[in-house]
């Protein structure tokens, strides 16, 4: 797991789609291929910006989840999904120089599967499993590891940045803050990726005006699916002279929340992000179960919106932190 290439284990390739939490979601099952694979050069086949994440911070202190990413919207992947599609020369090189591929796609008619045996893969696992409402999300992704014999006990997930995520992250705090600002940092993620799991934009807007007035510093992280929330809460923020951390990238935002005193947002996968690297989380919840989709820690807590409904969750039931 070391930050700097390993030949001394296997070379795994894990295969992850999904949004960020999704992919948090399946951290603690990729460390615990780690540990049965100990010395392992794990790379990963994902999303852009999970990539950027899994190649700067790791389940353990000088660690990383991968040593390498590749994008899975890359073009010519496109015919590995398809019955007895024309694969690429180089694709089916790089799939085959791994000793083990581990999947998480949903697969149901083996295509992508057989087509990674055509290509010469040797040792295809496939751990996708749909997500039921009978235990925590990150057990269920592992579930199917136990066929690599692996048997994951915790859900927590883990995510230290590298020591060089933080200094990037303590230089960009520094430039925009005053040296003299000795305020504990409050961050908040108002969105999510969909509008019945965010709690109204006003509530977070009040929220912001308490921890304000309680000697908190805010920093307000957004994406570009939060913009509207985000030039919002600029506006009616602007006394509180609040820092925005806007569209930056995923391991960045992770080095900056190791700087916040504590953590407030929704059911998102920054939320999953903030629990992960070990801040201090509030996190609201409307229709989804806390029991099965929710960080898992004591430096975790979650507050159900009553019915399921965060609209109707009053904007003062919401207490700040102690700190």
């Amino acid at each position: 797991m070391a930050e700097e290439n390993s030949t001394a284990g296997p070379r795994i390739l894990a295969i992850r789609g999904g949004a960020i939490g999704d992919f948090i979601l399946t951290l603690p099952a990729l460390a615990a291929l780690h540990r049965k694979f100990p010395g392992c050069d794990m790379q990963l086949l994902g999303y852009r910006n999970t990539g950027d994440l899994a190649l700067n911070c790791g389940p353990e202190e000088g660690t990383t989840y991968a040593s390498a990413a590749r994008s899975i919207e890359y073009g010519p992947l496109a015919a590995f999904f398809a019955h007895n599609g024309e694969l690429d020369p180089e694709l089916c090189e790089y799939f085959k120089g791994f000793d083990q591929v581990v999947s998480w796609l949903y697969d149901p008619d083996r295509i992508f599967a057989k087509n990674l045996e055509r290509a010469g893969v040797r040792n295809f696992f496939a751990a996708y499993t749909p997500i039921e409402n009978d235990r925590h999300a990150s057990l269920q992704l592992a579930r199917e590891l136990r066929g690599l014999g692996i048997q994951l006990d915790d859900p927590a997930a883990h995510l230290i940045p590298t020591a060089a995520t933080r200094e990037s992250a303590h230089e960009w705090l520094a430039a925009r803050t005053e040296p003299r600002d000795r305020r504990p940092l409050l961050a908040i993620h108002p969105g999510s990726g969909s509008t019945k799991k965010n709690w109204p934009v006003g509530h977070w807007r009040s929220l912001g005006d308490r921890a304000a007035a309680a000697g908190m510093r805010l920093l307000i992280i957004g994406g570009e699916a939060d913009t509207a929330s985000l030039d919002y809460l600029e506006k009616k923020l602007e006394g509180h002279t609040p820092i925005f951390a806007r569209n930056l990238p995923l391991h960045l935002v992770a080095g900056l929340l190791t700087h916040c005193a504590a953590y407030f947002g929704n059911d998102t996968g920054i939320s999953h992000m903030a629990a992960a690297v070990g801040a201090k989380c509030t996190l609201l919840f409307g229709p989804t179960g806390p029991s099965v989709w929710a960080p898992v820690g004591a430096h975790v807590t979650t507050i159900r919106a009553p019915g399921g409904n965060l609209a109707v969750l009053p904007h003062d039931s919401v207490p700040l932190p102690s700190l």
